[in-house]
């Protein structure tokens, strides 16, 4: 089977050095066809193809969902293609990309729930209930920080059936339509400085406090020292 596109939205305005260290990753670890920065281009990204998107800025959640659709309706991306986002790092080598999940929906409602994150919270809550009245009693959440295996098709069926939602979770969403199964997962976002984290996970992510100031970060940066194919070489790293 020909490789998979790796699909990922930027956001506008953003050096985005996470995104050169995911680059560098992808290009190292996980076997693809092209790379495709969906919104912002960064003035180093080079050997990329992009599809420019307006960024209407008043949710990051609705321009991540109008990235998504703009990918399925662009006839050059693969019709399956990894669906990435800019603080994914690969750290060991993935031939084939495996489908992973986070567990029933209901179980990662209750860790946020505990969280208060508001927002984040509602779409899963009304992403949920949506799946539940179309016939899935207990759906699976497919929101982890890792590469998820994605059709066009499927993706697009996805968000027109949630299209009502302003907090739709498009990866769930995709996964409990199309019944793509899986492997269940710890994410693998590490959200502290800290160094207590598993230095051979296949996948690391990161926020960006983590990222700049962590040990995670420093982790990730002595990994994929050198440019990758994806970058320009003006200054060296």
């Amino acid at each position: 089977m020909d490789a998979p596109d790796i699909v990922v939205p930027v956001r506008e305005g953003a050096a985005n050095e996470a995104l050169r260290y995911a680059l560098r990753s992808w290009a190292a670890h996980l076997p693809h066809r092209r790379v495709w920065l969906v919104g912002y281009r960064p003035p180093w990204a080079t050997g990329v193809e992009h599809i420019p998107t307006h960024q209407a800025g008043n949710t990051k959640y609705k321009n991540t969902t109008a990235a998504m659709r703009a990918v399925c309706e662009h006839p050059d991306v693969t019709d399956t293609f990894l669906y990435c986002n800019d603080d994914f790092f690969v750290m060991r080598r993935q031939e084939v990309m495996p489908v992973y999940h986070r567990g029933p929906v209901r179980e990662v409602e209750a860790y946020y729930a505990t969280r208060g994150n508001g927002s984040y919270l509602r779409g899963l809550r009304e992403t949920r209930d949506l799946l539940v009245s179309l016939g899935h009693q207990d759906p699976v959440s497919y929101e982890l920080h890792v590469p998820l295996p994605v059709t066009k098709r499927g993706m697009l069926a996805a968000l027109e059936i949630g299209a009502h939602l302003d907090v739709l979770h498009k990866r769930s969403m995709y996964g409990n339509l199309a019944g793509i199964g899986g492997t269940r997962m710890r994410d693998v976002k590490i959200l502290h400085r800290r160094p207590e984290f598993d230095r051979e996970a296949a996948f690391l992510s990161t926020m960006p406090d983590s990222f700049t100031n962590g040990h995670v970060g420093r982790f990730i940066r002595e990994t994929f020292r050198r440019p990758g194919p994806y970058e320009t070489r003006r200054r060296p790293r």
